[in-house]
């Protein structure tokens, strides 16, 4: 499939156009004007007569013509915000339009230029499929800590939360990331650090973005270019009360006269460094902000995950900058980050290469690699287009109660040397089975009693809890997939010979158990995340968004929830769930 990606903003166009995993053709329209626009295709870069964007979409038909780019299948766009409503890619419809339009105040100086393009392109291919992609989409598996603002109720109800951008970017890094390790990454920490113009930070913990520094806007977070990263709101009064500047005036110089541009006149690193090696006062300060906020930050989403595996660098700062990138990891070392000066020097990045750049005996990978948010694109436009329609099926919905996964050491240290646990009820998936022993949870606010115990015994012990639970037990468990337990909290488990302080407290992501033939029958696949309707008492239905497939031979077809689920859709016991498409993004 040749899939044409546009992205566009009001004073440039960016295309590409990809047959497969291969970019065929690539090309910019820069800086419009009443006089034209600087057009560079490959590397070479001429005047052009387009003076806006509409000017240059309706030339690319001729353009890829001239440069025999034949048959386009698909064309994809890059759209900033897409709300909460578009979790995924989407095909664009006229609906798909009028509901982008209504996103317009989330993102005014973005959105606009990106939905202009989607309709000029729509006119210029009638019949072809059109494709929005969106930057929020990946950071939509954010938790509420993450994205939620501590102000009056009547904002956020309106609209005001905290979304994240450049997500196309940090998913393709991430997972160009787990690649070069050889790993997978679901079973990875990444900090992932996009530094160009725009700049942000985000937290890529096992395949989900945790958090992103930027916010509602793309203003919030690291500093850029020309927009200045986090400033504390009281700036709003004060520059009011002091200089009279109003809303729009302030708004308009944080995106456009701030940052890099503020600090040294200049908004491009290159010129910046240069000038702080020749002894520049306001450039070597620029420097030394932009490392620091970046290097707070990665320390941040290190201690918001519990740990850290790799960090990568990229965008044209990330991916050229040396010394930034040295600056930005040095002082790490209490986190076992340790760079090797010569592979940092120069890393060779042909061919999407991801080398690393970690000293030997670094415990966190440091990787960099060339940003390929148009490839992302193409990918995201296939794998939508491609994708057959799950078939509709129930699915049985199962309500899992607080309950523990014990280690055989965990079942001695309870219950006694040389003690085995009698299998009581047997569970709905085949093996599995409700001990007729109990035991306690004990945290630093309350207790949890006669908690269930789940057979067979497992290598490393696991605890299961509600949200509501954790919040009487005192403690802070994190919604994560079973058995991924690193840096989670200590709990005291009590039994009649004993008691056992471990870790391994989790709320269990709610996800689906399936054998390989009714995932083939339902197109689901391991790993993936799925949204499922839920019906319950009285036919009130919930949606549950991101819900993981687990498949494995010999399962049965279930749904598990927690109790706080299951009253949230007026369940007791057990329901019904049919598929309700793709959930948010995911690597």
């Amino acid at each position: 499939m040749r899939v044409l990606v546009f992205n566009a903003g009001s004073s440039s166009l960016k295309l590409g156009v990809f047959d497969g995993e291969q970019q065929v053709f690539k090309a910019s329209f820069d800086r419009f004007g009443p006089e034209g626009c600087d057009l560079k295709i490959g590397g070479e870069t001429s005047r052009a007569p387009q003076p806006d964007l509409a000017g240059a979409i309706a030339a690319v038909p001729a353009l890829l013509d001239r440069h025999g780019v034949e048959k386009i299948d698909a064309v994809g766009h890059r759209l900033a915000h897409g709300g909460t409503g578009f979790t995924a890619p989407v095909r664009i419809d006229d609906e798909v339009e009028t509901r982008i339009e209504a996103l317009t105040p989330l993102a005014p100086l973005h959105n606009p230029a990106m939905l202009q393009a989607v309709r000029l392109a729509r006119q210029l291919w009638p019949d072809l499929p059109q494709v929005a992609v969106f930057d929020t989409s990946f950071h939509l598996t954010n938790p509420a800590r993450a994205t939620t603002y501590a102000v009056p109720k009547a904002w956020r109800e309106a609209g005001l939360r905290r979304f994240g951008f450049h997500g196309t970017s940090h998913r393709y890094v991430a997972q160009r990331a787990a690649e070069a390790l050889g790993q997978d990454a679901k079973d990875l920490r990444i900090v992932s650090i996009h530094l160009g113009n725009g700049a942000s930070a985000c937290a890529v913990q096992y395949g989900r973005s945790i958090d992103s520094s930027m916010g509602m806007t793309p203003l919030e977070g690291l500093v850029m270019g020309t927009r200045s990263g986090d400033v504390d709101p009281g700036a709003f009064g004060f520059l009011q009360r002091e200089l009279g500047l109003d809303i729009p005036q302030i708004e308009a110089a944080l995106y456009a006269d701030s940052g890099l541009k503020a600090l040294t006149g200049s908004a491009d690193m290159r010129d910046v460094e240069d000038r702080a090696a020749a002894g520049d006062l306001e450039a070597q300060l620029a420097i030394n902000i932009y490392a620091y906020r970046a290097r707070k930050y990665l320390g941040a989403y290190a201690a918001a995950m519990g740990g850290l595996d790799a960090v990568v660098l990229t965008g044209g700062i990330g991916e050229n900058s040396a010394s930034m990138r040295r600056r930005i990891c040095d002082g790490l070392g209490f986190l076992g980050l340790m760079l090797d000066d010569d592979l940092n020097r120069a890393p060779d990045l042909t061919d999407r290469a991801a080398p690393q750049i970690q000293a030997q005996g670094s415990r966190v990978a440091v990787i960099v690699t060339e940003t390929a948010e148009q490839l992302m694109i193409a990918r995201e436009v296939r794998q939508l287009l491609l994708r057959s329609a799950p078939v509709p099926r129930s699915i049985p919905v199962a309500v899992s109660g607080r309950h523990v996964h014990l280690s055989a050491d965990a079942v001695e240290a309870l219950f006694g040397p040389g003690y085995r646990l009698n299998p009581g009820a047997p569970l709905r998936q085949p093996g599995n089975w409700v001990a007729e022993e109990r035991l306690s949870l004990e945290g630093p606010k309350g207790r949890l009693e006669r908690v269930a115990i789940l057979g067979p015994l497992r290598p490393r012990t696991q605890i299961e809890v509600s949200r509501t639970d954790s919040f009487a037990l005192g403690l802070d468990a994190p919604v994560r997939d079973s058995g991924k337990l690193d840096g989670t909290p200590s709990v005291r488990l009590i039994g009649p010979a004993g008691q056992l302080d471990c870790n391994g407290l989790i709320v269990a992501a709610r996800h689906i158990h399936t054998s390989p033939a009714d995932a083939e029958a339902m197109g689901l696949t391991d790993g993936s995340l799925i949204r499922v309707r839920v019906t319950g008492a009285g036919g009130r239905d919930l949606v549950f968004d991101r819900v993981l497939i687990r498949v494995a031979p010999g399962t049965v077809t279930e749904m598990h929830i927690d109790t706080d689920e299951a009253n949230a859709a007026g369940i007791s016991g057990a329901g019904e769930g049919e598929l309700a498409g793709k959930a948010v993004a995911e690597l």
